[in-house]
């Protein structure tokens, strides 16, 4: 099985909706941007039946550098954060 990227995902719609390739692009690209800016914005985005994607704060943290052996102080940060929909779980199994 090969991965799927933009460019595949474009190539789909273009043939299911009988869009050019650049029609196609542009909408998947309008499609990612749209979530990217929900959660830049710190919405939720629910895409029913596929799942949620969301902003997660990570707590601040002690680390430790791996040349010195020397402790860091590693502060919190955002990571955007994906929980999947039973429909899709169930599809995947």
């Amino acid at each position: 099985m090969e991965a799927v990227n933009k460019k595949v995902i474009a190539e789909t719609v273009a043939e299911k909706h009988n869009l050019t390739k650049k029609e196609s692009a542009e909408i998947v690209d309008l499609v990612f941007d749209t979530v990217a800016d929900a959660l830049k914005d710190g919405a939720k985005v629910d895409i029913a039946g596929f799942g949620k994607f969301e902003v997660k704060t990570r707590a601040a943290r002690t680390g430790i550098n791996p040349q010195t052996k020397e402790t860091i102080e590693i502060p919190s940060s955002k990571v955007p954060g994906f929980k999947a929909s039973k429909s899709l779980k169930d599809l995947v199994r």
